[in-house]
């Protein structure tokens, strides 16, 4: 069974929009809690000078538009470290190999782009504390040595229908009634499909979860799941180089 351990996570993101949509995703999964949600280096150094060290943050998800030249990349993840050692995954929205080599030296745990994490951004921050570095598809070209993410598990059998039914009623916690305006759909149809996807979901996934989930974080979960035979891939190649 899939156990549950609630990682401390603080968000340092400086666009909006984007902040908000990271603590939604991180909300669902049980396994990471947004403990803070914050737009700057300066309000995130203020906030940790007032938190006692049993409720620092274990992960900081830090947005790359605030560490702009190498210098201050190195500074600030530094600074980060030193103050309550957390696991530090930078998030930027185009590569920049330079401020990417700067925050690895400064100890971070991670230079993901956003585009790559997507949806799977819970899933990324359980999956990285298994590995000192990790990486994307389009920044793993700087560090070769890095555990690259994943890619968001294939669903071959749901439609389009389907699929943007569960992106807006279980990703986005739309009501049916709203997903159907959204679709040009009717309500009874917008279920329909969600039972539909429910049954996918659950028919591609072994997993066996804790029965206090419901059947929507169930499905939230296995909807932005990381591609199981990627990990697989991953672990065989572990285990022949140890062999």
């Amino acid at each position: 069974m899939m156990m549950f351990k609630s990682l401390r996570v603080m968000i340092i993101e400086s666009d909006f929009y984007a902040r908000h949509a990271i603590n939604s995703y991180l909300a669902w999964d049980r396994r990471t809690r947004v403990k803070h949600m914050l737009p700057s280096l300066e309000q995130a150094y203020e906030t940790l000078s007032e938190l006692p060290e049993l409720e620092y943050p274990e992960v900081i998800l830090l947005d790359a538009v605030l560490l702009p030249t190498p210098e201050l990349a190195y500074q600030h993840v530094t600074k980060l470290m030193n103050i309550c050692s957390p696991e530090i995954i930078v998030m930027a929205i185009t590569q920049d190999e330079n401020i990417a080599r700067e925050v690895r030296r400064a100890g971070a745990k991670g230079y993901v782009l956003k585009e790559d994490v997507s949806l799977q951004i819970s899933w990324m921050v359980v999956w990285a504390q298994d590995y000192d570095f990790i990486v994307t598809q389009h920044t793993s070209n700087i560090f070769p040595d890095a555990a690259v993410l994943p890619i968001g598990r294939d669903y071959p059998e749901l439609t389009d229908r389907v699929r943007q039914a569960l992106m807006l009623c279980v990703v986005e916690g739309m009501s049916a009634e709203l997903a159907a305006d959204e679709m040009g759909l009717s309500p009874h149809t917008i279920r329909t499909y969600i039972k539909e996807g429910y049954s996918i979901l659950e028919a591609n996934d072994e997993t066996e979860y804790p029965k206090e989930l419901s059947p929507q974080e169930r499905a939230f979960m296995r909807f932005t799941a990381l591609s199981l035979s990627t990990i697989d891939d991953k672990l065989k190649q572990d285990r022949s180089s140890h062999s």
